[in-house]
């Protein structure tokens, strides 16, 4: 390099010039620098996409500058002075694999983030059997659209495939804890769960789903598995009459109880009918057992009865000895009930509505009020009546059964009237004291099909146990007042 103001040699890369002592302000020619360094940068990108392994690669790069050069059918002198255009086709060729890529990425970010690509692929890849394939897409899938418990099922149908039962278990729970399931949906979801515990008998896991369920159809369907707690019809507390108690139950088990405040269990009292609580103190424990011998929690309420006692019916008749019927009556004779087999009445026994007519020979009446619960005590009246008279109630039959005879009701005294089975009968039913005029034995006339049924026909006779007399007799509407009718001559 000279300088400029002396034409004196001077050292490379200075700017001051010794000989002249000038400082040399050069304003280079940076074109021949830029050719060159277009041209190297050139060089190291054809060296940077070609692997640089041997001197082979780098005359195959050097070859690759010539085509360049001979396609774009310039001499290589005549590009020197066009820098920019290797540049030019090199970003293009770049820019053509960037977008390759991105569309690469693009196209596998969208398939990545389509839950409907990852169910396609799924099903597509359960076809062909390949399941951890489709365990991973159907996961992904349930990642994007979590609440979707149509997956769940068929991913829980692939665990079952892959006899993976933990994992099964697992989303067939999370399927009947999803408030969002549908009836059909948890119905299955619960069937398939009660089948996994039913194979291995573990009958109070499917209990204890069941009591949570909340869902009436389905523990009804499988209430053969359930054990729940039995149900007391009264609340705990204080009663002031006979109280029958019921327990119930959602099931087909059996219901043990104590009275005692011991536990109950299969060895205690069977349940079979309501339990009546009378006066005292009561401590009722009560357990359900299934079919399967799960047992629900035990249930304990607690009773206190105290009864405010009712009046004993009052009876008119005294107990003793009678040569004359009387009718035995009751005043205030509401709820009361009666037996005449020395048995103790109860609300099953006959209840009183009127007056009895006393029976002949001798007899025993024991009454008794019942009402809300509450019970008086028995009343016992003894009777004995012994009429004066020969003529017995059989008699006084036979006189009924000679009279439809002769008046052509009947043609046998068995009764019957034609030839057919039916028949006439004729029963005695008491001795009364009519209108004060005289006793009688009352008899009344039955009716007795071909096929055995009897009925009574509401005819009614009346004979007088001393004089013999027939009557037919008439009765109000009440059916308890009598009246003689006609006289009946033989």
């Amino acid at each position: 390099m000279k300088c400029p103001n002396c034409g004196a040699e001077m050292k490379e890369g200075t700017l001051y010039c010794e000989h002249c002592g000038e400082d040399i302000h050069i304003v280079p020619d940076f074109e021949p620098e830029i050719e060159y360094n277009m041209e190297q940068t050139l060089h190291d990108i054809a060296m940077e996409m070609t692997p640089q392994e041997d001197a082979t690669d780098d005359q195959d790069a050097q070859q690759s500058m010539t085509e360049l050069q001979d396609w774009d059918e310039e001499p290589l002198e005549n590009t020197a002075k066009h820098p920019f255009r290797w540049k030019f086709i090199v970003l293009i060729l770049v820019l053509a694999v960037v977008a390759v890529v991105c569309t690469g990425f693009g196209i596998s970010y969208s398939h990545y983030h389509s839950a409907e690509y990852q169910i396609k692929s799924a099903r597509e890849y359960v076809a062909s059997g390949e399941y951890d394939q489709a365990i991973t897409c159907y996961e992904r899938a349930l990642e994007i659209d979590p609440g979707n418990i149509t997956l769940k099922f068929e991913l829980a149908d692939i665990y079952f495939q892959k006899n993976n039962k933990m994992e099964y278990e697992y989303l067939l729970r999370e399927i009947v804890a999803d408030a969002a399931a549908t009836s059909e949906q948890l119905e299955s979801a619960y069937g398939k769960l009660i089948a996994i515990y039913a194979a291995r008998e573990d009958y109070k896991t499917i209990n204890d789903l069941l009591l949570n369920c909340g869902n009436v159809n389905i523990m009804s369907k499988y209430q053969s598995y359930m054990a729940m707690e039995p149900e007391f019809s009264l609340q705990e507390g204080y009663y002031t009459s006979i109280q029958p108690l019921k327990l119930t139950t959602f099931g087909s088990g059996k219901i043990y109880y104590t009275t005692d405040e011991t536990e109950p269990g299969e060895h205690s009292l069977l349940y079979t009918a309501p339990i009546l609580l009378e006066s005292g103190d009561y401590c009722i424990k009560a357990v359900y057992i299934n079919e399967n011998g799960i047992s629900s929690p035990v249930v304990t309420k607690n009773y206190h009865i105290e009864i405010e006692e009712l009046s004993a019916p009052e009876v008119t008749a005294v107990s003793g000895d009678y040569e004359f019927p009387i009718n035995i009556e009751v005043t205030d004779g509401y709820d009361v009930y009666y037996t005449t087999d020395d048995s103790d009445p109860t609300q099953n026994s006959t209840v009183y509505n009127g007056p009895i007519p006393m029976p002949l020979g001798k007899s025993v009446f024991r009454f008794i009020r019942i009402a809300e619960g509450r019970k008086s005590e028995i009343v016992e009246k003894s009777y004995n009546l012994v009429m004066n008279t020969e003529f017995m109630p059989e008699d006084a039959v036979t006189k009924v059964v000679n009279y439809a005879i002769e008046s052509g009701k009947i043609t046998e005294a068995s009764g019957s009237f034609d030839e057919s089975a039916a028949a006439y009968l004729y029963q005695y039913q008491y001795v009364t004291n009519i209108n004060k005029i005289d006793d009688f034995y009352v008899v009344a006339e039955i009716y007795r099909g071909e096929d055995g049924t009897v009925t009574k026909t509401g005819n009614l006779f009346a004979v007088n146990a001393y004089t013999r007399e027939l009557y037919k007799l008439q009765t109000d509407e009440s059916g308890r007042h009598y009246t003689l009718g006609d006289r009946l001559d033989i």
